[in-house]
Formats: structure tokens, sequence, C-alpha cells
């Protein structure tokens, strides 16, 4: 049964008190969170190496019986063959249907009709999840990212939302209640709705989410969630309180002066479910004992960059060493669920509770300038806390301090140029400089990065570079929208085509593309005339056409040409 979405209320009026506590609906947790891994060792493992399924599809499978006796029946026949170990897998699960959520493109509809048509494919119902799914239980309809992205994920959540304007009122509200609710019943948010996601969480927007609902006055819908928000920050900084001086515990770090600051962690040292064989062969790669493979592995798909060389010790994915490594991000992000947390507690009247957190976030701001800032780069960098030294990445996590208002206006000064010198590529923004294969690297531009570059190089006063990288990505989003009728993932920003790389094709979709795509539209007027763009005939047909792009790229400069 879906449960109705809740009215999205507005500021107070003057005078009028703080919000109290949301009402958040309650999220049903009686049935089991084993990963499926776990409800059913060995059966998993064999199904998942014989590479029968993709690995998305298998780990999704919904069992017909109780765990206890699909092992029994496996113990008993013991299929061996690659036929056995289907029959046994269609007599007992039941597989997902193919993972799209696209329209098919069609007559003259225009990219920003596109998106809009796309968001009810992307919207799901309420669910509760069958006894012995991986699906996690939510009270309210929610959107999910799109193509094999069955479930609502936590950070892409925010950048979707940043493009629904107030006639998504309601799914916006119903989105944060499930948030809201899972921290309830979790103790956090996972990294998506799905048992095998429990021992991690992603990069924690949730506050931004929060603070959509009420746009011209965030703190009002801070102090209406604030026992989540205090909920979610206890969560990251879980062991600090015991925490000796030059020791880590789950997602805290102490450094050797006292400095408290945080990285990306995993409570399990196994395979991902999701991605269990890639797994598997990865740590053989490696010459470290693999449940330091595999905790690395997790954590780096914690940080929603999985993957990426700013993680590597060496060459490629099996040198792997996100856990000894201080992200600027995720500090940044930290930094403003503090100082979120501490207006909300003003608001409310809590004088105590907002001097804590604006304590901590001053902290946390003054720890990130001594040992984050690299003037060797000129930008805010990842710090390796094993070896005591600057990693020297240069990549687009650099901006976060920008977005969250930390950087000094110097530092910001100084990142503009980094960014400028080393990430503006034609086609928009790339992750890093590095050609590594792996998706979170060069030649891939994502949406998220670009809302948190062109944002926060506007509050800095870099309005030129902003609206440069702004106008780019709108450029490489509509040319591939002609060019294929879809909204995807990633995309190249070298070269006019979709990104690619990492452990899975390109998905389409997909909701922050969507998201984003919309907002840097609203944000910038007179770039609307990118969303007129529409499907080029030959695209609407699937032909392949050696004219295509170039008039594709006729059609994206036409939308541009008065600009």
């Amino acid at each position: 049964m879906i449960l109705a979405a809740c009215e999205t209320q507005g500021p107070p009026a003057p005078g009028e008190p703080a919000a109290s506590a949301a009402p958040v609906p309650a999220i049903a947790t009686e049935k089991k969170t084993e990963p499926p891994s776990q409800l059913f060792p060995a059966l998993f493992q064999t199904v998942a190496q014989a590479e029968l399924y993709p690995a998305k599809d298998w780990v999704d499978a919904l069992p017909f019986e109780d765990p206890a006796i699909i092992m029994a029946a496996w113990e008993e026949r013991q299929p061996a063959s690659r036929l056995e170990i289907s029959v046994f897998v269609a007599e007992f699960f039941e597989l997902p249907g193919e993972a799209t959520t696209s329209l098919a493109p069609g007559g003259n509809k225009s990219m920003r009709a596109h998106i809009e048509s796309l968001w009810p494919e992307l919207t799901h119902d309420a669910v509760r999840a069958e006894r012995w799914s991986s699906l996690l239980s939510l009270p309210e309809p929610y959107i999910v990212p799109g193509g094999r992205f069955r479930e609502v994920y936590y950070w892409d959540a925010y950048f979707t939302m940043t493009g629904m304007g107030p006639e998504h009122d309601a799914i916006k509200r119903s989105m944060v209640d499930n948030f809201a609710g899972l921290i309830d019943a979790y103790g956090f948010i996972p990294n998506a709705n799905r048992t095998y996601y429990l021992s991690r969480s992603q990069p924690p927007f949730f506050f931004k989410m929060v603070g959509l609902l009420t746009p011209n006055d965030p703190v009002y819908s801070w102090a209406e969630y604030l026992p989540q928000l205090k909920a979610e920050h206890a969560f990251w900084m879980n062991g600090a309180g015991a925490l000796a001086p030059g020791t880590a515990a789950e997602r805290v770090v102490r450094l050797a002066d006292g400095a408290l600051l945080s990285r990306y962690w995993d409570d399990l040292s196994i395979p991902r479910d999701e991605s269990y064989l890639a797994d598997v062969l990865t740590a053989q790669e490696a010459s470290r004992p693999k449940e330091i493979v595999y905790r690395n592995l997790r954590a780096g798909a914690e940080s929603g960059w999985d993957f990426s060389s700013r993680w590597f010790a060496g060459e490629d994915l099996s040198s792997i060493e996100t856990t000894d490594i201080i992200p600027p991000d995720l500090n940044a992000i930290l930094y403003g669920l503090e100082t979120a947390i501490a207006a909300a507690c003003a608001r409310k009247g809590d004088r105590a509770c907002e001097a804590d957190y604006r304590q901590m976030a001053d902290a946390r701001s003054d720890a990130m300038r001594h040992y984050l800032w690299n003037d060797d780069t000129g930008a805010y960098d990842d710090y390796d806390f094993v070896d005591g030294t600057p990693r020297g990445n240069i990549t687009a996590a650099a901006l976060y301090p920008l977005f969250f208002g930390l950087a000094s206006q110097a530092e910001a000064d100084a990142t503009a140029l980094m960014i400028e010198e080393e990430l503006l590529a034609p086609g928009g923004l790339l992750t890093t400089p590095n050609e590594t294969g792996e998706q979170w690297d060069a030649p891939n531009g994502w949406a998220p990065l670009h809302w948190i570059a062109v944002q926060g190089l506007a509050d800095y006063g870099h309005t030129d570079l902003s609206r440069t990288i702004a106008r780019r990505w709108l450029q490489t989003v509509a040319r591939t929208y002609c060019q294929t009728g879809k909204m995807v993932e990633k995309y190249d920003v070298t070269e006019p085509r979709p990104g690619g790389g990492g452990e899975y094709p390109t998905q389409d979709g997909f909701g922050w593309t969507n998201g984003v795509t919309i907002a840097l539209m609203d944000r910038y007027q007179e770039f609307m005339p990118y969303g007129d763009v529409t499907v080029d005939s030959a695209a609407d047909h699937g032909a392949e056409n050696t004219g295509l792009m170039q008039r594709c790229e006729a059609a994206v400069a036409r939308a541009g040409s008065d600009l």
C-alpha cells in the first residue's frame, strides 16, 4: 500500500516557532538483512563465478523459498555443470527483468520534455519488500537512477532532486522521508535500499536534500529533521571519542596532533555481492591479503567514486587503498552537515548544541586546511594518513570545499586556476586527468561534479569559469541526446560521445544527469535553448549514419547561437 506523501511545509512566518521533528513513516525491519552471499553460502558464490547472469541481476534475484529450504536442496543435488546450475536457479529464484528505464525517443520531443517524461518512468511506488528479497522496504514513492540501478541510491538522490521544481514537491518530500526512515531504522542511510548495501553508506548529502524542501529557508527543514541529521553525523563519527592520536576506527581518523578527520569505510571485508566475481579477480592480482583488498574496494564504493586512480597506490585497481586516505570531498560534506546542525539547533533555541556542532565544524575546517591543502597542486588534496603525506592528486573533489563554503578566497582562487589548467575540457569538467580505464577518471565527466563545480566557483566570484563549465556540459548532454535519444550516467568530455570504463556498461535513464541538466538551465536562463534540442531522425530509428554527429553538432551550435 502506498502511503500518502506529506505536504511540503513552508518556512515559518515572522514570530512563528521553529519546526518540530518531522513525523517520519516507519520502515519495516522484520525481515532478515543478511546479504545474499551470506544467506546462500557456496550457492551464491558458485552461481556468481559461473557467469550465467549479469552480476547485478543475480544479486537482485528473488528467492521462491526460505533460504534454509533452498540450501538443503543445493546440498542434496550439488549441481556442478552450467546447465545444472541454471536449472536449479530457475527452480528457486526469479531473476529481474531487463533493466531499462529510458523511453524510446520519438517525434520532435525536446530534451527538456524528454526529461520530464522520464520522471514517472524512474519513479517507484512505496515498497514492502518480500521476506527473502534483498530489497529493503520504503514507505513512500522514490526515484531510481535508471538502467541496472533498480533501487534508490543515496547520493544520486540529491543531484536528481536539484532539477525538480515545486511541481515535484510531493516526491521530494517522500524521498527525504524515506531516507529519514532508513536512519531511524538502521542508524544510517545505506548505499541503496538493498541488504547487500547495509555495510556502507555513500557521501552524506541528506542534509542538502532536506534543505531543498524549503529552498528559501533550508534551516527550517534542518530543524524539522534535526534528530535524523544528528543520528547520521553520529554514524560517521562512531568511535571518535575513544580514538587515540595516530589511530583510526571505522570512518574516523585522529591525527598525531589530535585533529579529527574522516575517511570512507565498509564494515565488511568480503567481495561485494553486486560485483562478486570482479572483486575476486581484483584480489587475485594483488600482493596483499585479499581481505584488505575487499575492504578497500568496498570503501571506494562508499565514496561514490567506484573507481578512480585517486584511490590507487600503484597502477591499477588491485593497489586500491581507500581506507588509508582522508579525502577533501567527504570532510567538506561533513563540515556542511555540522554547520547545518548548528544552524538548526540555533533555530530551535538550543545554544549548547549550536556551540558544540559549530566547534566541530571549525575544528574540521582547521584540520582540513592543515592536512589537506596542498600548496604544490594549489588545491585541497587527498591525504595519506598512514604515510603522513599528501597524495598530489588533481581531482574535481578539490571543488567540494568551495561548494560548502569552507575555502578561503585565496584557496578558491588557486583552485579555480588548477581547474582551468588541469581539468577543463571541451565538453565540460574532467574527473581526474588520468586515463586508467576506470569510470571516475579521464575522459569521463559526471553530472554531480559539474553541479559542485558550477555553484562552488560562482560562490567565490569565478563566474566566467563557472558559466563556461555549465555551457560546455549542457552542450555535451544535448549533443548526446540528439545522437542517441538518451540521458546517460556519464559522458566523455573530450570527445562527443557517452562515457565508458568501469565495471559495467554506461547506463541510461538517468536521475542525476536529468536533475543537474534542468538545474543548470534554470540557473542560467540563457542556456535554456539547449533543452530544446531534439532527437535526430537517424537516432530515432536506431540507424548508423555518418552524418548524424555532424547534424547534432549543428543542432547544438544553433541552440547556443545567441550566447
